[in-house]
C-alpha cells in the first residue's frame, strides 16, 4: 500500500488553482459539545501533525480546465472524522457550488462520525445528505473519489450518494469500519475491487490517471444539450429481409455488428458507469457518457445476451442521471429478452424492468433508440423510446420470440418460420400502419426504419 497522501497532496494531484472557501467560525466550547475529556488536546495534536484545523478542506479549483468545488478529507486529522466543524465546511461548499453552478468533487478518506461529539457529529450526515440532494436537484454533477479508507457515514453520504464513484486501488470501502466488522467477514467485500464487483462503484482508477479521468468525466457531465441524439448509421445489412425468419436469422448471426462496434463508431471518447447500486452488475448492459460530434450523449446498450435485473437497474440509473443533467440519451436494443432463470426472479427482474420503463417514460431529456439485433419482448421494449425508435436491416422486434410463440400456440417446430412471418417482426413491418408511430420512409443508403 502506497503512503497515504494528505488532503492538500491529493488536491495538488488532481487540480490546479485551489482556493479555499470561507467557512463559518464557531465559538469554541471546552472539549466540544459533550465536554469529552482530552478532546481539545487531541485536536491540537492533530493540527500539529497535519497543519489543518479540521478534517476537511473545501475550495474552488480547476480539473483539466473545468471549474469545480473540491472537498478533500485529511485522514491524519482524527481519522478524517466528521464533526460539527466538518459539517459547516461541507455545507458552505455545497451552497457555493449551487450559487456558482459548479460540479462537486469530494476526495474522501474518513472513518465516519466523530465519537467525541456524539449525536451532534452523527447528525452532520443529515446536513450533508440534504446539501447533496439539493445539488442533485439543481442539476449539478457530483463525482466522488474514494480514497483509503472510506467507511461509515462519510461513505454512506458523500461517497455512495454521488452520481459517479471512482475509487483508488487498494482502498478500504464500506459502511462498517475495520474495527467493527463481524468476526470472519470476508475482507474482499470491503475493498475497492469488491465494491466494484458488487455494483457499488463505477471504476477503480490509479493515481497516475486520476486527473485525466476526472477531467474527462467533468467535461462530459457539464455539457447539457436539448437536441436528441441522432441514431447511429447501420454497420451491417442495409437491405430489408425478405421474410420474418430471415430477419430473425440475421439478428442472431454471430458476425453481426454488436453494441461495442456501434459505440466505438459513434463516440470519439466515452466513460462508463457500472453497477446498479443494489449489489449487482451486468456485462450485458453497457452504460455511460460519450462525445458525439462535439456534444455529450448518454448511452445504454444491450450486447445480445439476456438482460439481468442489474442491467435494467443500471440503465435506469443512467437515464435518470442524464435527465437531471440535461443530456440526451441513446439506447441500443439487442437482447433475446430478459433473463428468466430463478435467480433473476429472486433479484426482482419484473421490478427492475418496471423501473426502466418508468425512467424512460418520465425522462424530459430526449431519448433515441436504435434496434441493432434482437428485440425480444418487454425485456427489449423497456429500453426503447416511444416514438423515437429506429431499426436496422439486421434486426427484428417482436412481442415474443417465434420459437416461444410456437410453443405457446402448440405449433410444431417446423412451423416456427411461418410463425415468425405472422408476428410481422421485420424492420419494414414495424414501419407500417398499426405500430405506435408510423414513418415508412426507408432512409437511402442506411436500411434504417423508425417507428
Amino acid at each position: 500500500m502506497p503512503e497515504r497522501r494528505s488532503a492538500r497532496q491529493v488536491v495538488a494531484l488532481v487540480a490546479d488553482d485551489f482556493t479555499e472557501l470561507p467557512h463559518p467560525a464557531r465559538e469554541p466550547v471546552p472539549d466540544g459539545p459533550l465536554g469529552w475529556p482530552g478532546y481539545d488536546a487531541a485536536r491540537a495534536r492533530a493540527a500539529g501533525r497535519t497543519g489543518e484545523d479540521e478534517s476537511v478542506i473545501c475550495g474552488t479549483a480547476r480539473i483539466e480546465g473545468v471549474p469545480v468545488v473540491l472537498a478533500a478529507f485529511e485522514f491524519g486529522y482524527l481519522g478524517g472524522s466528521l464533526g460539527e466543524g466538518t459539517g459547516d465546511r461541507l455545507v458552505a461548499a455545497y451552497v457555493h457550488a449551487r450559487e456558482h453552478r459548479l460540479p462537486v468533487v469530494p476526495l474522501i478518506a474518513t472513518g465516519g462520525s466523530r465519537m467525541q461529539e456524539g449525536m451532534v457529529a452523527l447528525t452532520q450526515l443529515q446536513r450533508v445528505a440534504r446539501q447533496s440532494a439539493l445539488t442533485r436537484r439543481a442539476g449539478l454533477p457530483q463525482i466522488a473519489v474514494v480514497r483509503d479508507p472510506t467507511t461509515g457515514g462519510g461513505w454512506a453520504t458523500l461517497g455512495a450518494g454521488a452520481d459517479v464513484i471512482l475509487a483508488l486501488p487498494g482502498a478500504q470501502i464500506g459502511f462498517a469500519g475495520s474495527r467493527v466488522r463481524p468476526a470472519g467477514a470476508d475482507p474482499a467485500a470491503y475493498t475497492a475491487r469488491g465494491q466494484l464487483a458488487a455494483g457499488a462503484i463505477d471504476a477503480v482508477v490509479g493515481e497516475e490517471e486520476l486527473r485525466a479521468v476526472l477531467g474527462r468525466w467533468l467535461r462530459l457531465l457539464t455539457a447539457p444539450s436539448g437536441e436528441p441524439a441522432p441514431p447511429p448509421r447501420p454497420l451491417g445489412a442495409t437491405d430489408p429481409p425478405a421474410t420474418g425468419w430471415e430477419a430473425v436469422r440475421r439478428a442472431r448471426a454471430h458476425d453481426r455488428p454488436r453494441a461495442g462496434s456501434y459505440l466505438d463508431a459513434y463516440f470519439t471518447e466515452r466513460v462508463a458507469i457500472s453497477g446498479d447500486r443494489c449489489g449487482g452488475t451486468d456485462d450485458g448492459m453497457l452504460c455511460g457518457f460519450g462525445a458525439h460530434q462535439g456534444r455529450t450523449v448518454a448511452y445504454a446498450a444491450q450486447t445480445g445476451t439476456a438482460t439481468r435485473p442489474a442491467g435494467y437497474r443500471t440503465a435506469a440509473r443512467l437515464i435518470r442521471l442524464a435527465d437531471r443533467l440535461g443530456i440526451p440519451v441513446l439506447t441500443l436494443v439487442d437482447t433475446p429478452g430478459a433473463a428468466n432463470d430463478a435467480e433473476a426472479e429472486r433479484q426482482g427482474v419484473g421490478a427492475a424492468i418496471a423501473e426502466l420503463f418508468g425512467a424512460v417514460a418520465e425522462a424530459r431529456t430526449p431519448v433515441t433508440t436504435l434496434v441493432i439485433g434482437e428485440g425480444g419482448s418487454g425485456g427489449a421494449l423497456a429500453l426503447a423510446a416511444p416514438g423515437g425508435t429506429w431499426v436496422t436491416g439486421d434486426s427484428y422486434f417482436s412481442v415474443i420470440a417465434p420459437e416461444s410463440a410456437a410453443r405457446i400456440l402448440k405449433r410444431p417446430p417446423r412451423e416456427v418460420p411461418e410463425t415468425a412471418d405472422r408476428l410481422r417482426l421485420r424492420p419494414q413491418d414495424l414501419a407500417e400502419p398499426g405500430t405506435p408511430r408510423t414513418d415508412d420512409q426507408l432512409f437511402p443508403g442506411t436500411g434504417d426504419r423508425r417507428f
